[in-house]
């Protein structure tokens, strides 16, 4: 989407074509009211170039500005996000939260990792039953409630073009989506976490 974007002609113009009629109201590009549309054009065109990229920061994938309210809204930046997040990781978990509607599924759990930025796949237990395949692992009931995050060993998050100064050209690790799950898992469950190599 491209913003719309006025130079001072444009307002210059329309704030001529909105004075009054009349002798006193002149339009001559030297007379008084045209050297006040002059002067004026410029805050109209900054306000306007801000209120454009309002469209751009008030939707929190996008946000540079408004970051902070939205993390103030959703309870955030909490300890999952870590000590030094990115701006793409902050984006990303306020995105998460906003979208996060609940649940206990695989297919919840698989889409709030990939709003986090992660592939995944869950592996589910089962304790030890009669007519098992001789040779599998026994288990015991506890094994009911346990699942495992599969992810890659290793996850990068890149520097990005918008990133905050400062910050590392890239990241390693995978604590925001650890913290995120163990937060949402359900209470009577284990969770494990393989990192595939």
């Amino acid at each position: 989407m491209t913003l719309p974007s006025f130079s001072v002609a444009d307002f210059k113009k329309a704030l001529l074509s909105l004075l009054p009629r009349g002798r006193i109201w002149s339009r001559e590009p030297d007379g008084l009211p045209a050297q006040l549309m002059e002067v004026w054009a410029p805050t109209y065109v900054r306000q306007s170039a801000r209120a454009a990229n309002l469209i751009v920061d008030a939707f929190p994938a996008t946000t540079t500005e408004l970051l902070t309210e939205w993390q103030e809204t959703l309870g955030l930046p909490d300890p999952c996000a870590g000590d030094n997040p990115t701006l793409a990781q902050q984006r990303s978990q306020i995105v998460s939260r906003l979208t996060d509607t609940g649940g206990c599924s695989e297919p919840y759990f698989i889409s709030l990792a990939a709003a986090l930025g992660y592939t995944i796949t869950i592996t589910q237990f089962t304790r030890s039953r009669f007519g098992r395949t001789f040779g599998t692992t026994f288990g015991g009931d506890a094994w009911s409630y346990a699942w495992q995050v599969n992810m890659p060993e290793f996850t990068i998050s890149h520097l990005t073009f918008g990133d905050q100064f400062g910050k590392a050209f890239a990241s390693w690790g995978d604590t925001v989506l650890q913290c995120e799950f163990e937060r949402l898992k359900p209470a009577h469950t284990v969770l494990i976490f393989n990192y595939e190599s």
